[in-house]
């Protein structure tokens, strides 16, 4: 390299940041000792701000734009440096671009928050989300923030602004009236009821908030499963509604099979007629109502069971599967019974179990 080359490498006469991340908030313009050429041009790109800092002080803050570093462009520098009748020699600053554009963050709780509640009283939580931010004042970020460091990006501050999120929450979440059970039908809402509430914190440090989202506060496990039990039980509603919702069902499923069993309940009824009418022996028993020659049905384990014959109903008195609590129906019945006074006929011809005999 000719000495020629080398004196005028040592003055910067393009000034610009081409920003390929995306997630790069401040630039400091690579310098190396070099001087900034009086007249220099500046290029300062949209969604950027170049900020110009003499000997650790934030001088000249510079828009989109393109400029000529001249006194009239540099007025805070200018003061500094004592250029009170212009100057024309080179000068040494260091630029940090800024970037101001929109960047989007996550944030979320490290551990559980306890919050009063009107429907819980005191219950832990866990919130989950995104936020969007901005800088809106560049003099203030470098200030607060940034300081010397020359890349500054948005991971050494989504640690920072996580935790002013999570500072206040409880706070927030405490000021809020709206219940724990209706928050997930109101997270717009209470999005926007934070960002209000926190702008002022990010405005400190140079920053606007522009948009907070809530995607997810959840309860403990333990609480989300007794939830869960309590909607399955008003989920059934009145027992006497599902058992008969349940029956009308069975009815209809089973329509065919309902006549067929009607036919073998009524052959069934006559022939244990005639085997009494044959026993002179033995006393008489009452008759058996001629509704129950219609198929029959029970409750077991809350469905409805059947349709059944009179000789199936017998059979399972005897084994104990049909007690006098059971709830039974058949047509002619306009609600469900118990086995007591539905089947007190067949329950009087049914033995009593065989006695043990010592």
């Amino acid at each position: 390299m000719g000495i020629f080359s080398w004196l005028f490498g040592q003055f910067i006469d393009v000034i610009e940041w081409k920003d390929n991340s995306q997630d790069t908030i401040v630039w400091r313009y690579p310098r190396d000792d070099s001087e900034i050429k009086y007249g220099a041009k500046l290029i300062v790109r949209e969604s950027q701000v170049a900020v110009f800092v003499d000997q650790g002080k934030i001088a000249d803050v510079l828009g989109p734009g393109t400029y000529e570093l001249e006194t009239k462009n540099l007025p805070i520098l200018t003061d500094l440096q004592h250029w009170d009748h212009g100057f024309e020699s080179p000068f040494k600053a260091d630029v940090y671009f800024v970037n101001t554009k929109s960047f989007n963050l996550k944030w979320g709780t490290k551990n559980p928050i306890i919050v009063r509640d009107k429907e819980f009283e005191m219950v832990r939580l866990r919130a989950f989300g995104a936020y969007e931010f901005k800088v809106s004042d560049p003099a203030k970020f470098l200030k607060e923030i940034v300081g010397t460091d020359g890349h500054f990006r948005t991971e050494e501050i989504e640690e920072r602004l996580s935790n002013i999120i999570n500072s206040n929450l409880a706070v927030i979440l405490g000021e809020n009236e709206v219940s724990i059970l209706d928050l997930a039908a109101n997270y717009d809402d209470f999005a926007n009821f934070m960002q209000e509430k926190l702008k002022d914190d990010f405005a400190n440090y140079g920053l606007e908030l522009k948009k907070v989202i809530v995607e997810n506060i959840s309860l403990p496990e333990e609480v989300e499963k007794a939830i869960d039990e309590r909607s399955a039980r008003e989920a059934v509603g009145n027992l006497d509604d599902h058992l008969k919702y349940e029956s009308a069902t069975a009815l209809k499923e089973n329509s065919a099979a309902s006549e067929t069993a009607s036919l073998a309940a009524g052959m069934v009824m006559a022939n244990e007629m005639t085997k009494t009418m044959n026993k002179k022996q033995t006393p008489t028993p009452p008759p058996i109502p001629t509704e129950l020659a219609k198929e029959i049905f029970i409750v077991k384990a809350g469905k409805a069971v059947g349709p059944m014959s009179i000789e199936e109903i017998q059979t399972k008195i005897k084994n104990g599967e049909i007690q006098e609590s059971t709830y039974v129906w058949y047509e002619g019945l306009s609600n469900w019974q118990r086995a007591k006074d539905a089947l007190k006929e067949l329950f009087k011809l049914t033995p009593p179990p065989i006695p043990n005999e010592k």
